[in-house]
């Protein structure tokens, strides 16, 4: 333990009185003084009598390595000594206090911390053995959260002697956003690709019945519709559409950051990528993430568990109020799919969020935009004209989505699972329908 023992305040003070004591009885020659330095010169003995052993070494562990939000894990602080020797003075007592984060804290504690503390836990070691000073806490946000440093002190012969506090290296625990179960209708504007779970207008083989037709030369006979052609008495084979997969852009909007009672705006947001992001790699899509706020920090289009394991990692970095200079690169530079359906996380707060999603849409995307405002949203009031402005800065804003529906733009609120079916099948509609050639 760093520094190794010190002597503490009680051996100075014990010191200091029994020297009074002694002092005082000789020079007014009172025996009563010297007796009633007797317990002092009594305890100080005793507690003294033996050797002080060596200073504890501490280490901080974790029982889980990475969190869900609302998942609990338990935080060890293990103390062990060097081996006790005869005449050794056993341990006193050893306490640590563990600094955590705004993300995570002991249970019981408010919902939303904004400031890291500290969590104690002191106990009686006994010799030769290790102590465990184990501390509950629970995930309240998805990020990047510390447990530590964590600070240990420990106390021999009856508290005359101190070591510590010896700093033990903090840990990171990464906490994934909480998904929502979302779930959404197979329906994609523009499924490509040769195979996967979405149902394509291209007839092929597939799961998806398309029509019963009169056979063909090249027709397989295992398509054969035995009923319709005993019917008709002449063969007819069921035709299908084939299964086709589709590529899925994520843009992140990190612009700016609107406070509820419980959530902001980028926890529905990152916890809405998250979900979207898993329910397609489940269905065999590519997905690709972009955090607008972060221009550098993408991830480029693939499939499979690890590659959402890699969309969750860098949103565990979002963070907000990002310039919007960064914003109008990372759009420039954005290389989103022609063809796949790309999803916009915003709070839509002004006119360069509005800006961004009109481009997008007039380039022949197909855009939805998850709006992430939670709905207790409130500014704090300043002044009497708080409550006006913001009423009309909701009037403008409402102005800015109706725009967005006159270039075919649906902005939905994120409500979990099911929040895209209906948008999702309007804007399959569109994208599958006859355009004009120019």
């Amino acid at each position: 333990m760093d520094g190794g023992w010190r002597r503490t305040p009680a051996f100075e003070r014990s010191v200091v009185t029994i020297g009074a004591l002694t002092v005082l009885a000789v020079v007014l020659r009172r025996v009563d003084l010297v007796v009633l330095a007797a317990p002092f010169v009594l305890g100080t003995a005793i507690a003294l009598s033996g050797r002080v052993p060596d200073p504890p070494r501490a280490t901080l562990s974790a029982s889980a390595a990475a969190l869900l939000e609302g998942d609990t894990v338990t935080v060890t602080v293990t103390v062990t000594g060097a081996e006790p020797q005869p005449g050794d003075l056993p341990l006193d007592v050893v306490a640590t206090a563990v600094r955590h984060g705004a993300g995570i804290q002991p249970p019981g504690w408010p919902s939303i911390a904004v400031r890291a503390a500290y969590a104690g836990r002191a106990a009686l070691p006994v010799p030769g053995e290790p102590t465990e000073l184990e501390l509950t806490m629970s995930a309240t946000r998805w990020g990047r959260v510390s447990i530590g440093p964590a600070e240990l002190v420990a106390s021999a012969a009856a508290g005359m002697y101190a070591a510590g506090p010896v700093v033990l290296s903090p840990l990171y625990v990464p906490v994934w956003p909480l998904r929502d179960g979302f779930s959404a209708t197979d329906a994609v504007p523009r499924a490509r690709g040769m195979v996967g779970a979405h149902r394509s207008r291209r007839i092929g083989a597939g799961t998806d019945i398309a029509e019963v037709r009169p056979f063909q030369l090249g027709d397989r006979l295992r398509g054969i519709n035995w009923r319709v052609s005993l019917r008709t008495e002449r063969l007819h084979v069921t035709s299908t559409v084939s299964d086709r997969d589709t590529d899925v852009a994520l843009c992140l909007d990190t612009w700016q950051e609107l406070r509820g009672a419980e959530v902001t705006s980028l926890d529905l947001a990152v916890r809405a990528a998250a979900a979207i992001g898993e329910h397609y790699l489940r269905a065999g899509d590519r997905v690709s993430m972009l955090d607008l706020g972060q221009p550098m920090r993408r991830v480029p289009a693939g499939a499979g568990r690890a590659h959402l394991v890699r969309i969750l990692d860098v949103l565990l970095d979002a963070r907000g109020d990002r310039t919007h200079d960064e914003a109008r690169t990372a759009l420039a530079t954005a290389d989103l799919p022609a063809d796949g359906l790309v999803v916009v996380l915003s709070p839509l707060v002004g006119d360069e969020a509005f800006g961004a999603v009109a481009r997008l849409a007039r380039g022949g995307r197909p855009v939805v935009v998850v709006d992430t405002v939670p709905p207790d949203a409130r500014p704090d009031e300043y002044d009497s004209w708080t409550l006006l402005a913001w009423r009309l800065w909701r009037l403008d804003r409402q102005n800015g989505i109706g725009r967005l529906a006159e270039l075919g733009v649906p902005v939905v609120p994120w409500r979990g699972s099911g929040s895209l079916d209906e948008v999702l099948r309007d804007v399959t509609r569109a994208a599958r329908a006859p355009r004009i050639a120019r």
